[in-house]
């Protein structure tokens, strides 16, 4: 069986990571459908935290996380994210094939 532990993006805005998980998760289950064993999949990553090459620099989580407060605020692609786990499938606008 497969994993996958660690898919995400690095993405500055957020603003491009809503659609790098349709995609990614389209792809994936087309792979499965077509009996690919893939048993679990984890995005990258839950909330912003420190990389050691970049530090705080670059928030890449699906929660953004005020450094001073540890507030957490859920991003658009949180919200995507949460309703796919949510149904078990992906919204009706991703074309899917097969």
């Amino acid at each position: 069986p497969i994993y996958i532990t660690e898919n995400g993006l690095a993405d500055s805005t957020g603003e491009r990571r809503t659609r790098y998980i349709l995609d990614h998760l389209k792809v994936l289950h087309d792979v499965i459908r077509g009996g690919v064993p893939v048993e679990g999949y984890y995005h990258w990553s839950l909330h912003d935290n420190f990389e050691w090459a970049d530090g705080f620099k670059i928030p890449f989580g699906l929660y953004r996380v005020d450094r001073e407060t540890k507030e957490r605020t859920p991003t658009e692609s949180a919200a995507v994210y949460g309703d796919i786990a949510r149904s078990n499938a992906l919204p009706d606008n991703v074309e899917k094939s097969g």
